[in-house]
């Protein structure tokens, strides 16, 4: 299958996507830091740098785009062009998140993984159960802990 748009075109596409600040990522934050929560972001002395840090808690939230770190969802769809090198970068960013887990593991810090999936597309969480689920696992729960769409 060929790509619907010039090959100078997808990279200009492609180099825009941020890595940090992603619109799920600030809805995420909006929700906690609206509940109470404090937080740090992208701490850069941290393995893998998490999207969210809450020394409190001794927790951490990654926020994943199903895309990049190739979730079981309805968001993510291997390309039909290059895809080689899609799935070479993709598994490589699954590599990457279990070395980042098991550093921080090795450190004490609890690991949360919230997937795009929870709080967009078809098979989205209500914000308010994102909010409950996120608030009970950083007070009261032990252990990791994946939040992903129905």
């Amino acid at each position: 299958m060929t790509d619907i748009v010039s090959k100078a075109k997808r990279s200009q596409m492609m180099s825009g996507i941020k890595e940090k600040n992603t619109k799920p990522e600030k809805i995420i934050r909006s929700l906690l830091h609206g509940a109470g929560f404090r937080f740090r972001l992208h701490v850069k002395k941290m393995p893998g740098k998490p999207d969210l840090v809450f020394p409190k808690y001794h927790a951490v939230i990654f926020v994943h785009g199903c895309f990049w770190h190739a979730h079981d969802c309805s968001l993510f769809r291997l390309p039909g062009t290059n895809t080689l090198f899609w799935n070479d970068k993709i598994m490589g960013n699954k590599e990457r998140d279990r070395k980042t887990e098991s550093l921080l593991h090795e450190l004490g810090w609890r690991i949360m993984t919230l997937w795009e999936c929870s709080i967009r597309g078809k098979n989205r969480l209500e914000k308010p159960e994102v909010l409950r689920q996120c608030r009970e696992w950083l007070v009261n729960g032990t252990g990791d802990a994946t939040l992903r769409g129905l």
